[in-house]
């Protein structure tokens, strides 16, 4: 079914987003997993796909695997970046053919030590609307996800630039939103705030990324360009000072619950979860409030 008319039927829920382990040894854990993690009832879960399609044969097998294990409702990223159509239409293909319904469509980012031009990388999809154009041309009947950013892609000149190519994703038959992680649901509200000025009305759920560890928050840094609260880098060096791994947990585990808590009282429609492939802390995270 289509996430969207999901979303209208159970608000607020929880989505969770998954990533294909590198190492066949791991899937069976990895399954373990999902297979706790569904007692969550996730509306739907996502799987990632590597940069330039890296990772689409585990991406594929990944989401099969999930489907007969867990009976999760699938959404597979898809990224524009090296495409071309023909490797394009082969994977929505392999998921129609997997009976998934929904895509969540992305440009892309830079492989690792990619040394060539941008022209390059993007010449068939150089922009994420570009990619959600040729899907709702190819497969009308399925729904696409984009990502939303709500203190702005690092790459977009301005928060007015990065609004309008949200509102070109939609304009170019995107049907709804989930957003990067942040860490202050006042950034989650303004966004949407400022994009239902601009005629955006498809459904936006928000990310969330429980911090597990001191050193899991400075790589998920370096990933992208969130905003940490000063109170809350405080509270996890001095946890971290005071009792090491385990209390930096305890610290992300509260954390996270207060940001789902206010996200659902605010009138977010749902919280999409980002798991990193670990059961434990959602589930300590959304104990209760759903």
């Amino acid at each position: 079914m289509q996430i969207p008319q999901l979303i209208e039927g159970r608000r607020p829920f929880v989505s969770l987003e998954f990533f294909p382990p590198k190492n066949r040894d791991e899937w069976p854990a990895f399954i373990d997993a999902a297979r706790e993690l569904s007692q969550l009832r996730p509306l739907f879960t996502s799987v990632t796909y590597g940069a330039g399609g890296s990772t689409q044969a585990n991406t594929l097998e990944i989401c099969e695997r999930l489907i007969d294990a867990c009976g999760f409702e699938i959404m597979p990223h898809l990224t524009g970046v090296t495409a071309d159509r023909a490797k394009i239409d082969g994977f929505l293909a392999s998921i129609r053919a997997l009976g998934i319904d929904n895509v969540l469509a992305l440009r892309g980012d830079r492989p690792a030590g990619f040394t060539g031009t941008d022209e390059e990388l993007f010449a068939v999809f150089p922009h994420a609307a570009d990619l959600v154009s040729y899907i709702r041309a190819r497969q009308p009947q399925l729904a696409i996800g984009v990502a939303g950013f709500p203190e702005a892609h690092a790459e977009a000149p301005s928060f007015s630039a990065d609004l309008a190519v949200m509102r070109r994703k939609i304009d170019c038959g995107a049907d709804f939103v989930i957003t990067q992680l942040y860490f202050d649901n006042r950034v989650y509200f303004d966004y949407v705030e400022r994009l239902r000025a601009l005629g955006v009305t498809v459904p936006v759920i928000p990310g969330v990324l429980p911090i597990r560890s001191l050193t899991s928050l400075r790589f998920t840094l370096q990933l992208c360009n969130a905003r940490v609260p000063g109170q809350l880098i405080n509270s996890i060096i001095q946890a971290h000072e005071r009792g090491g791994a385990a209390a930096v947990y305890e610290i992300g585990v509260a954390y996270a619950r207060e940001q789902v808590r206010g996200l659902i009282e605010g009138g977010a429609p749902g919280v999409h979860l980002y798991t990193l492939n670990r059961a434990d802390m959602c589930l300590a995270v959304m104990d209760g409030l759903l």
